[in-house]
């Protein structure tokens, strides 16, 4: 609606998850580095946590664009609520399982593990390496579902995994993870994702306006402060004060953002 006025080619500050729009922030490179550190070496399983908001899933997206298809196999899975036999039935059917039971009253949890065993072991043979992905980890609240998790990790050979696990969440993961020793000695990599500093901030803002058309300033200087405060660094937030805060301008006809438009936006989305 408001891309004409500002000179943009599309919105710069949807919240989702496209990794064109994905600002390399120290720790989100760090981040970044170590899953795919932790997926190219191997290594078993992984963990990233993170506060709400501050691009987890946008970090596991542009991690999966990196990641070449003709010699991964990934299994993404952004809903794990879901009983351990549905997991592990909809990993199967991600990594390409066929023919698999259509009812919950025909799912046999030794069957789907022996056909998640043939996948890897097919994938191995190829020459492919296989990774699953489970977002928002943080809402398994069944220790079922963990002690499978766990399991799968156990389709070894002597010298490497056959799969690689990556637990995307809030930061309770860590405890559900801590929680479960046995499983917590299979996390071979950690990293976590904070708020962004001010001057991240400001470069942030201006990336995702760059990506979207937009070289020249919309916003003067003394708005990045205003934003920063209202927004606690946090990306998720950020989007909202800034789309917003385009979107009022817009309508007011103005050509720059100042303080003033960004307090009103900032106390709407409180209000």
């Amino acid at each position: 609606m408001y891309e004409e006025h500002w000179g943009l080619s599309e919105k710069p500050f949807e919240n989702t998850p496209d990794p064109r729009f994905f600002y390399l922030s120290p720790q989100h490179e760090e981040g970044l580095s170590r899953l795919f550190y932790a997926v190219t070496e191997g290594k078993g399983a992984a963990m990233l946590t993170g506060i709400f908001g501050c691009g987890k899933t946008l970090l596991g997206r542009t991690l999966l664009k990196e990641l070449d298809r003709d010699i991964y196999k990934i299994a993404f899975i952004t809903n794990p609520y879901l009983t351990y036999e549905e997991l592990l039935m909809y990993i199967v059917y991600k990594l390409g399982g066929k023919d698999l039971p259509t009812r919950k009253s025909e799912v046999l949890v030794n069957v789907i593990l022996e056909r998640l065993n043939e996948i890897l072991e097919n994938n191995m043979r190829d020459g492919k390496k296989t990774v699953v992905i489970i977002d928002e980890s943080h809402v398994i609240n069944d220790s079922r579902v963990w002690e499978e998790l766990r399991l799968i990790l156990n389709f070894q050979l002597e010298d490497r995994f056959l799969l690689t696990l990556l637990l995307l969440g809030q930061p309770e993961l860590k405890e559900l993870i801590d929680a479960n020793k046995q499983f917590v000695q299979r996390i071979a990599v950690k990293c976590y994702l904070g708020s962004l500093s001010e001057k991240e901030t400001r470069e942030y803002i201006s990336h995702r306006l760059a990506v979207a058309g937009r070289v020249q300033p919309i916003f003067i200087d003394e708005t990045y402060k205003v934003i920063y405060k209202k927004s606690g660094g946090i990306p998720r937030r950020i989007n909202h004060i800034c789309d917003l805060a385009l979107f009022s301008g817009f309508g007011k006809g103005v050509s720059m953002i100042d303080e003033g438009l960004i307090k009103d936006v900032a106390s709407d989305l409180e209000g």
